[in-house]
């Protein structure tokens, strides 16, 4: 009869202990949660100030440049956003391996690349699949914030809260949207796994349809490199 009272009063004693650490726990993620929106913010406005900053450079840039009648060149893009246009309908084995690799494994499919050798050598191979360009800053963003979803264990999670990425990307530095934009924009140091974190975009069908998938885009088709013209392209399937 003894015993009864003692094991009722260590399981009190265990959920008062339990109850408490709760509630610290919860305390802690509010302080947090407080301190990282703080953080955000101040990220966010980091990142809009040097976006505009680097517009400011490209316009005086441009007047000068027109003021001794020259031209200014802008510096190559570093970011690549391809889309696959073509199914599977007759494609050579290599062809379909190099599309695996590049995680375009469906129509419509679509992902960022950083631009290097061993990048543009594998897209002239399967340049007959695929359409892709040099993606401005708005178009980076209205995709992941849109369509933006990660691959976590295999699976393919919306993007609808900040603690998804603090959670997977918080090591690199990498906390929220803005951090994810940032560092796709800019390709940036952990590019790669900012870039592998996205599982790749599902776009839908362009609007009013895509014809002569089959000719390059300079021959007046689909395929192929349309350098800035990528935009009007994500802007239609988006």
């Amino acid at each position: 009869m003894t015993g009864v009272p003692e094991l009722l009063a260590k399981k009190r004693k265990r959920d008062e202990q339990f109850a408490a650490q709760k509630a610290a726990a919860a305390v802690e993620g509010r302080k947090k949660a407080k301190e990282n929106r703080a953080a955000i913010f101040k990220k966010a406005e980091a990142y809009v100030n040097e976006y505009r900053a680097q517009e400011k450079d490209l316009v005086r840039l441009k007047r000068e440049a027109k003021s001794k009648n020259g031209f200014y060149v802008e510096p190559e893009s570093k970011l690549l956003f391809v889309i696959r246009i073509r199914g599977l309908n007759k494609v050579h084995p290599k062809t379909k391996k190099i599309l695996q690799l590049l995680r375009l494994r469906q129509i419509n499919n679509a992902v960022f690349l950083r631009v290097n050798k061993a990048t543009l050598g594998l897209l002239k191979r399967v340049e007959p699949y695929i359409a892709f360009g040099y993606p401005n800053l708005k178009s980076v963003k209205e995709l992941i914030y849109k369509r933006g979803h990660a691959k976590i264990n295999g699976n393919r999670i919306p993007l609808t809260d900040n603690k998804l990425i603090e959670q997977n990307l918080g090591k690199f530095g990498i906390i929220c949207m803005e951090d994810l934009v940032h560092e796709i924009y800019s390709v940036g140091p952990h590019f790669r796994e900012a870039s592998n974190f996205l599982w790749p975009f599902k776009l839908n069908s362009a609007l009013g349809g895509m014809d002569k998938k089959r000719l390059h885009y300079v021959e007046g088709g689909q395929a192929g490199n349309r350098e800035g013209e990528i935009n009007n392209l994500i802007k239609a399937m988006n």
